[in-house]
This record gives C-alpha cells, structure tokens and sequence, in this order.
C-alpha cells in the first residue's frame, strides 16, 4: 500500500449532485461500489473518509436507493 496525492477516476469518482464520493472495486466480473464522504471539499485534501454504505452495481438503478441511504447514515453521524 502507498499513499498517492492523485487518484485515477477508474477508483474514485464524485457522484453528481451529492457530496459523496464512490470507491469502485472491481473483483473478476462483478464491480463493487462504497460510497463514502469526506472533510472537505478537495479530495487531495481531506484528511479523513466516512464509509456509509456499499453495494454490487448491477445498473445506474442501484444509486438513488444507495444515496438516500448515505444520506441517512451521515446524518445519523453527525
């Protein structure tokens, strides 16, 4: 393991709209999703992450419902 101040978007990404990130692992054919926050607004800056919630992409579907349910574990966080 190596501490990297950049990070390739094939692994972490913004989802549009939220303040949440996603971390994807890909495992053979299946590709898993943490949604995860952070404390603050550069991700090359923040010094601390919140795993909330994670799931098995099956299709765009599964996020509304992941998100909805980050939210509520932020918030239940905070």
């Amino acid at each position: 393991m190596e501490e990297v101040k950049i990070v390739h978007t094939n692994f972490i990404k913004k989802l549009v709209n939220t303040d949440f990130y996603e971390l994807r692992i890909k495992a053979g054919n299946e590709i898993r999703i943490i949604i995860f926050s952070i404390d603050h607004s550069n991700f090359s800056e923040c010094t601390k992450a919140v795993c909330l919630n994670g799931f098995q992409k099956k299709s765009t579907k599964d996020y509304k419902k992941a998100i909805k349910q980050a939210e509520k574990l932020l918030k239940d966080y905070l």
